[in-house]
Order: structure tokens, then sequence, then C-alpha cells
């Protein structure tokens, strides 16, 4: 992150790029960095102009209180100033469900596209399993007990009980309790955890859905949900990809989507 500009609140913001091209944003997700999606920045500079950026509350960049979404989104607006007045945006998981609101609030975006935003419409007891988390990750934040958010953030991912415990026994365990309180953001970027169709009806420009071939179920039919709730949304399936999908093969879909 070589780069800096400042949001509305005053919150200094870290950004990077890279490639020539149509400029689009990568906004990451929960318990990540925009170096996260640098290697996806990367697949796209041959075609795009890529930029990354930590968004507010972790890496390079600064946090300002109290956090509204509303203030990620006057991040975005101030990073498409930044670099050049108009840009695309894409989001992966809960970054997603930011640049929809982006997308939505009347930014200039050009087009939008998605991986996998965790609606959890068709996941069964999704709505009780939003308001749970949503009430226990409140409360471990506001006790300072961060290492308990990041597990309750792997569990909500599906992540088993040893896996969290060799998680905290690993060496990226102390940069994840750096980041936790970053999860109150991705939780009220989220809302309820169920689509916003009134919002999605709303988007003007292109979207893009896409989802993996071998994610679950229910992630693919809120993909898919957000294709058909947006008034020009196109749905993608990605055969043999999770939700952490591989860069070689999301770029170039995303190349032609953006840069055609």
């Amino acid at each position: 992150m070589d780069k800096k500009t400042t949001s509305r609140d005053g919150t200094c913001l870290a950004y990077g790029v890279i490639g020539q091209g149509p400029t689009v944003i990568l906004v990451s997700g929960a318990m990540s960095t925009g170096g996260t999606v640098a290697p996806l920045a990367q697949r796209l500079a041959d075609r795009c102009t890529a930029v990354v950026y930590d968004r507010r509350g972790r890496g390079e960049s600064g946090d300002t209180a109290p956090y509204e979404v509303d203030r990620e989104i006057e991040d975005l607006a101030a990073l498409i100033d930044a670099v050049g007045g108009e840009a695309a945006l894409f989001g992966v998981s809960s970054g997603g469900a930011l640049v929809l609101r982006a997308a939505a609030s009347g930014l200039p975006v050009a087009r939008a596209a998605v991986y996998e935003v965790p609606y959890a419409d068709h996941l069964a007891g999704g709505a009780a399993r939003e308001a749970t988390y949503k009430e226990q990750l409140g409360k471990a934040l506001g006790e300072g007990r961060r290492g308990d958010a990041v597990e309750l953030f792997l569990r909500l991912t599906g992540l088993g009980e040893e896996m969290i415990q060799r998680a905290r026994e690993s060496p990226m365990w102390a940069g994840m309790e750096a980041v936790a309180p970053s999860l109150a953001h991705d939780d009220a970027v989220m809302g309820d955890g169920l689509l916003p169709r009134d919002r999605l009806a709303s988007v003007g420009v292109p979207v893009l859905a896409v989802a993996g071939g071998a994610s679950p179920a229910w992630m693919r039919a809120a993909s898919r949900d957000i294709a058909e709730t947006v008034p020009r949304g196109t749905y993608r399936v990605l055969e043999g990809q999770t939700h952490v999908v591989e860069p070689d093969v999301l770029g170039p879909v995303l190349a032609e989507f953006f840069a055609g």
C-alpha cells in the first residue's frame, strides 16, 4: 500500500494501484486486508487498473469512531475520487455486501461484481443463526475478548473446533485478533444477514454475481438471488471453486466483465 487518501470523516485510507485499463476497486471481506485480494489484482492487471485498499480498522488504514456503514461508503467515494472519479467495484463475501450498498447509494460506479455474499435466506435457521452471532459478537468485542470474537466468526464460517484450536496456536492468531474489532463492521454491512431486496432493486448498474460450484448450495442460491433481484444482473458459477476462490480462475471472468 504505497498511496494514501482521506475519507470524509478524516480517516486515512491506504491503497495501491496496479495495471492499466478500466479502474476496478477490490473490496475484501471479513478478517481480510487489501493484501488478501492483491493476488486477484495481479490477475486483473493486464486488462484493468486494479485498486486494492485496507478497509477502515485494518491494515494500514485508520479508524474513526463511531462506526457506521455509511462511513465505509464514504471511504469508497474517497477512493473513487482519488483514482479518477469513476470506478467499477468488486467485493468478496461481506465485502460484496458493501459493494452492493455502494452501488445502490448513487456513487459513480460503472459496474459491480460480487463473489458469494453470504446472505442466509436459503440456509436452514439462517436468520436465527445470524441474530445469535450478532449478539454474541457484540458482547465479546464489548468485553475486549478479541480471541473469542475471532472464534465466533470462524464457527460461523463452518470451521470445526479442532481447526479453530489449531488456528489459536498458530503464528497468524495475533494478526487475526488485531483485526477482530472490524468483524463488527462486516456484521453491520450484512444487516440482518438476509437479502436486502429493496436495496438491490435500486442498483442501476450491471451486476455480476459469481459463486463456486463446490460451495454450499445456499451460497450459490444467494448469488443467484442477487442476480435475479438487481435490474441488470448476471449469475455465473465457477465449477470446482469454493468460498476461497482461486485468483487464476476468477480473474479472467472478472476481466471479461469489467474490460469486455
